[in-house]
């Protein structure tokens, strides 16, 4: 068989656009030496996957997103050492290559790990770029350890990047972690995900400094924009933050009295450029993987559609466009 069926997006202004998520049929991936094919059994949308819809220039060829899936590996490149057909498999997708909303999908071993053993395919789906987006943000731009100390800030808490980052700090940092929400259902969830203090982001700097009088030492942003004086008020000196957001014409030198420091965090920097460290975010993966079937960590699922349709997927962009999730929302056969 060389087609597989799969849901195709063209450019549009709306979700509610049929050409937006269509179900089509197209050429099965072939494989680079280092790939392996995964038949994709489940996917969980992300922000990243609407702004990348919203984003598709006009074209007469149907682009196939999707970063999140889980899945079997159907077949292997020549190259491939770590993984085996017929392996169940999560991982977070590559921004330079076709998507997970696809029957099949080859993606490099590199950035693919075996699943927890203890989750079903959806409840695995629903964590890997959040994971990866928390892992990087906590280990290699804030450079926590075990034994790191003082206060973390995680803004968006109840939403999937918080939900995993909250667990994975508390579970393998000494830091104490605040956490913002403004509703009772996201504060209520940051809580069961372990954070120590919740507080409301839309009075940021008087309940952070009242939480924590002396100031912070990590920050997490994910909605950076009208918010950088309010992190330069709450961060201690030599203070750092990460964001994952581009706002235009962003202006940090609030920032410079304190020294306090600037990170960015993709999570598809590694493989865009196919790093000399790619294989981390297998490693990354693996040992939350572990983390998950010990009990350490939990899914962050709140949604499961069944149907891996273009309705299925449009009635999940169209949850995660009101900016309200709590938690993930996953598609799934």
């Amino acid at each position: 068989m060389t087609t597989m069926t799969a849901i195709g997006s063209f450019a549009t202004k709306s979700i509610d656009d049929d050409k937006a998520l269509v179900d089509v049929v197209v050429e099965k991936p072939e494989l680079r030496p280092r790939d392996v094919l995964v038949r994709v059994l489940a996917v969980s949308v992300n922000p990243a996957d609407v702004k990348v819809r919203a984003g598709l220039q006009p074209s007469s060829t149907p682009a196939i997103l999707g970063y999140d899936a889980a899945g079997i590996v159907e077949a292997v490149g020549p190259q491939v050492e770590t993984l085996s057909v017929g392996d169940e498999v999560w991982y977070a997708g590559d921004l330079t290559r076709a998507g997970s909303n696809a029957e099949f999908q080859a993606v490099d071993e590199r950035i693919v790990s075996r699943k927890p053993a203890s989750l079903s395919f959806a409840d695995a789906a629903a964590l890997p770029l959040t994971t990866i987006t928390a892992w990087e943000t906590l280990f290699d731009r804030f450079g926590l350890t075990k034994d790191s100390t003082g206060d973390l800030v995680v803004l968006a808490a109840a939403g999937g990047v918080g939900s995993i980052m909250i667990q994975l700090a508390k579970a393998l940092t000494g830091v104490r972690v605040i956490a913002t929400a403004s509703r009772d259902e996201s504060r209520e969830w940051a809580q069961r995900m372990g954070a120590d203090a919740v507080i409301n982001h839309h009075h940021l700097r008087d309940e952070a400094l009242t939480v924590a009088p002396d100031g912070v030492d990590y920050l997490f942003s994910p909605h950076s924009r009208g918010n950088i004086a309010d992190y330069a008020a709450i961060l201690r000196p030599f203070g750092h933050i990460t964001a994952i957001d581009e706002p235009p014409g962003l202006d940090l030198l609030e920032l410079k009295e304190k020294s306090i420091a600037w990170h960015w965090e993709l999570m598809f920097t590694r493989s865009k450029f196919e790093t000399p460290d790619m294989i981390e975010q297998q490693r990354l993966l693996a040992r939350t993987a572990a983390l998950v079937d010990d009990g350490t960590l939990r899914t962050t699922v709140t949604k499961t559609i069944e149907g891996f349709t273009a309705e299925g997927l449009r009635e999940a962009h169209r949850d995660v466009e009101t900016g309200r999730m709590t938690g993930k929302v996953v598609v799934t056969r």
